[in-house]
Formats: structure tokens, sequence, C-alpha cells
């Protein structure tokens, strides 16, 4: 197989990451945004006290709040991060615009202080008797910023923008969200290298240090906002969003987290639920661990779906055949652990294990950046060179070309640690990380201690599971992919089941990679714009195959 061309990546991003939840393997980056700063006494007792901050029932918002009139105008600079300096008008024309909505910092106090939502919208041009409102887009993450995202991916939409306004937001602690600002760039460039796996007890104390370190960064300069960064009060935003905007009901694309999210929704405000479509979707029953292990082994098989197929080309792998190829990975990872490969970096910076398998994780998210992988492989394996493997991990991790990280792994870490209560000490990781390596001999050694990315988070969590139960909400349309890595399909069924049987309505598409409407897959987005734009249901169960 040929080398891929050396753009290939940059030219590639945009398209690859809308819609697309992607997780670091570790770490806290930087953000921006108000209110910041150290925990206060108010916000610690709150943090440290085992009652939610959730208030279970819906409490009454002061109208100069659900009657606040959205300042909509030119957007910001997006920025030089994967997804930015991307605002292209839509394909009809349209231009996007940026507002900012003030919400509640504390839903249990919602006559106190308020945060700032950054809002962005594409108007449709249909005319009023055709028009159907907003239709509002969550990406996943968590972490992930809307603001960046829908521009970004804005033709992917183009049919729904035909009778829908396109809107998303930052969800509260992301981007211009009040994003969460954890370590500074560099100190993130060197943590990033620093991370190994643990092989001794010795560098167990280590690689936990490191993280205390960087949790006490999070708390000095993020603490004010941290305890109020759940995925219940992201919810009510939106129906603060949905009030503002002028609609009876929301109506909701939700992608990876924002499944979560828009499950969340549909159980605080049923009632409010208009046409929902779920992708890519997230299983409500598991808990960290266990969500860790499914995505082990998902990942797992994606790396062996990518060398069948990269073995089934004409030429054939040149990596060799499935099971050499994926021999030559994991003694890349290993000697990569040991000694990290020089890479074409201007900080540097070389590309460790973590760093590698990082790279490589991203890959697994789409079939299309499967022919670049194969590049960045043979340069690391072939020539000792980890430059194409390290960007790829950047893109992962959110760092821009100019050494600038993006927030988004900073705020996956404190939006994941408010909502979990679980807390895994790295005695509990160790004793599980056999069964980790068992279900991906490749990742598992990686993944594993993922599941100690809370441990001494300074907030508590406020739950063990999301309660996504919601009788009496509008259909849901819920789709899963088969071949999904980051989310897998066996999620999907769960989600459906923890709706309500008379709520979610099932559709399967047999393909690979994270997220089905945007694999631009024709059958899928017909059920999708059929029931987004007219109101018509999927039969429940109805299958979608890749061409």
């Amino acid at each position: 197989m040929a080398k891929a061309a050396r753009g290939t990546v940059s030219l590639a991003v945009t398209a690859l990451l809308t819609g697309t939840a992607l997780g670091g393997l570790s770490g806290c980056t930087a953000g921006g945004g108000e209110p910041t700063g150290p925990l206060t006494e108010a916000a610690r007792d709150l943090a440290r006290s085992p009652a939610s901050p959730v208030p279970t029932a819906a409490e009454p918002l002061p109208e100069e709040l659900t009657g606040q009139r959205l300042d909509w105008g030119e957007c910001p600079d997006v920025g030089e991060g994967p997804l930015g300096g991307v605002l292209e008008p839509m394909p009809d024309g349209s231009e996007w615009e940026c507002a900012t909505m003030k919400a509640p910092l504390d839903y249990s106090s919602p006559d106190g202080r308020t945060i700032d939502i950054a809002l962005v919208r594409a108007p449709t041009k249909a005319a009023d008797d055709k028009r159907l409102g907003s239709l509002v887009f969550n990406f996943g993450g968590p972490g992930g910023s809307g603001v960046r995202t829908l521009p970004a991916s804005g033709s992917t939409y183009a049919s729904l923008h035909t009778r829908y306004d396109l809107v998303s937001f930052d969800p509260r602690g992301v981007g211009r969200s009040s994003g969460v600002r954890c370590l500074g760039d560099e100190a993130l460039d060197e943590y990033y290298q620093k991370a190994r796996v643990p092989t001794s007890e010795q560098r167990l104390e280590e690689v936990f240090d490191d993280q205390e370190r960087y949790n006490t960064a999070c708390e000095e300069n993020s603490g004010t906002v941290l305890p109020y960064l759940t995925t219940a009060y992201t919810a009510r935003d939106m129906d603060l969003l949905r009030q503002v905007l002028g609609d009876d009901k929301l109506h909701y694309f939700g992608i990876s987290y924002g499944t979560e999210l828009g499950g969340v929704y549909a159980h605080l405000f049923p009632d409010r639920v208009g046409r929902a479509v779920f992708d890519a979707v997230v299983d409500p029953t598991q808990g960290p661990m266990e969500s860790g292990l499914a995505q082990t082994r998902g990942f797992q098989q994606a790396l062996e779906n990518y060398l069948e197929d990269c073995d089934a080309t004409e030429e054939g792998c040149p990596l060799g055949d499935p099971a050499a190829a994926q021999r030559a990975v994991s003694d890349l990872l290993a000697k990569a652990e040991r000694d990290p490969l020089p890479a074409n970096d201007p900080a540097d910076r070389r590309l460790t294990g973590s760093l590698a398998a990082s790279g490589i994780v991203l890959a697994m998210y789409s079939k299309d950046f499967w022919e670049v992988l194969t590049e960045a492989l043979q340069d690391a394996i072939d020539d000792g060179d980890g430059t194409l493997l390290l960007r790829m991990s950047d893109l992962l991790n959110g760092r821009s070309d100019d050494g600038s990280y993006d927030g988004s792994e900073a705020a996956r870490t404190a939006i994941s640690c408010a909502d979990t209560k679980t807390r895994y000490s790295p005695e509990e990781v160790w004793a599980k990380a056999a069964e980790f390596e068992k279900a991906s001999p490749v990742f598992g050694r990686y993944f594993a201690w993922g599941a100690a990315g809370c441990h001494g988070w300074p907030v508590e969590g406020v739950a063990d599971r999301p309660d996504v139960s919601a009788s009496g909400s509008d259909p849901i349309v819920v789709i899963g992919t088969t071949g999904d890595p980051a989310t897998p399909y066996e999620g999907a069924a769960r989600m459906a089941e923890a709706l309500g049987e008379d709520v979610a309505v099932q559709l399967t598409y047999q393909g690979d990679g994270h997220g089905a409407y945007n694999s631009g897959d024709n059958c899928v987005q017909r059920y999708v714009d059929a029931y987004l734009l007219d109101g018509t249901v999927p039969k429940d169960g109805s299958r979608c195959r890749a061409s």
C-alpha cells in the first residue's frame, strides 16, 4: 500500500472529528472562561457533601433568565485547534451566528450567580409555515465544544437545515462556557511525556503523584465551577435554552456522550422532548470499570477489523498478515514505552507508548483514518519515526500545532468525575489490569488505568448511574453501530430499555466507526431525516448495512 500524503490528517480531521466523542487515555488540559478560581468554602462544603447538588424537581427560574433575549452576532475567532478555523457558510449560504446565554451556576440557587453558555446557530431559510424550530446538537465528549464542532460539520446536516435552525453550545465547563483550566500548555506537554503504564509499586506511586498534581491544578484554577459541572445541570441548561429559543419542545440530536445527556434531559423533562435522535449510544447501565472493559474490547475488535481490511487490499498490508501486524503494533508500543521514539516536533517531544496508543485509538473512530494509520505505523515500525503517530495523538488530546491545548480533556475529566460517585484506587485498578489485558493485548494496559481517572479528584460525584427513564416522552430514535469501538453496540439496546419501551425506537447500522449518521450512510440518513423532518417514526428494529 502506498503511503498516504503527509497532509491527510489535517485535511481529514474536520470531517472525522465532528460528531465524535474522543476520550484520551489520560490527562487534564487547559481551558478558558469565567467564573474560575479555587473552591470557595461553600462550594467545598457542597463538593464534599454526599447529597447531590441536583434538585430532584424542576425549580422555577427567574424571568430575567427565561425571558432573556439573545444577541446573535458575528462569531469570535474559533481558534487553531483540530476543529478551529471552520466557519464556512452552510450550503444554502446561511452564515453562522453566535450568542451568549446566562444560566444559573447552581440550579438549587437560581437567583444566585450565573454562568455564560456560548451558543452557535445557522438560521434556516425555511418559510414560517415550514420551519420546525431549533434542532439542538451535542456532539459528545464529555468536553466537546459544540460552538466549534457544529460549524465544522454543518454540511453533514444540510438536509435538516431545510426546516430547522441548527443550534449547538459549549456545555458548562467546556470551551467558552467557563472552560475548565488545569495545567498550562508546557506543563501538559511534560505531563503527557511522563505518562507511562505502571509496572512496579514505585512507578505506581509516581504515576499517581503526577495525577495528584494535576488534580490540584484543576482545583486551584477552576475550583469555583467544578461542583456544578454535572450532566443533570447541563440538561437544565438545555431546557433553559429551549425556552430562550422560544420552542415548546426540545428537538435534539445527541451523539456519543450527547446520548447520555439527552437521556438525562428526557428523564427530567419527558413532556418537553420533541423529535430526538441518539446516535453512537452510551450504555447507561455500566459503571466506569465495566464501561472501560467494554471500550477495551471494542477498540481491540476495531483494530482487528482494520488489520483484516489492510490485509485484504490488492497489494496486501505492508505491516504483514493480521496476526503478524498485531504483534508488530504491540512490540512498537512496548518499545516506545521503554525508549520513546524521536519525532519532528518543534517542542522536542518524543512518541511514548501511551501517546502511540492514543494515536492508534484515534484512527479506530473512523475507517477514513485507516490509510493514514498504516503510514504512521510504517514510519514508526520501519523507520523509528514517531512524527505522524504523535500528531494523531495530539488530535485526540486536543493539542494544536502551535502547542496550545483546547481544554477538552480537562472538561471531560471534570464532567465525568462530577457525575460519577465511583472512585477506584490504584490498587483496585492494579487488580483488574490482567482482565483488561485479556480483553485487549494491545490496548488493555492503557485503558485499565483510565478507570482511576477520578482518584483524588477534589469534587465528589453525584450518582452511580445516570437515570434516563423517560416515560411520557415522545419517541426517541436510538441508533447503534455494530462496529463502534467507543460506544459498543450492546449499549444501544440497554439505553432503549432504560428509556422505556414506549419511548425508544431502535435502528441498527451494520458498519464500522463511531456514529452512523455522520458516516454518510444513505439508509441511516433517510430514516433520521424522515423522523426529524416529517415526524415519520422508523419501525422499531430497522437495520441499515454499510455499502
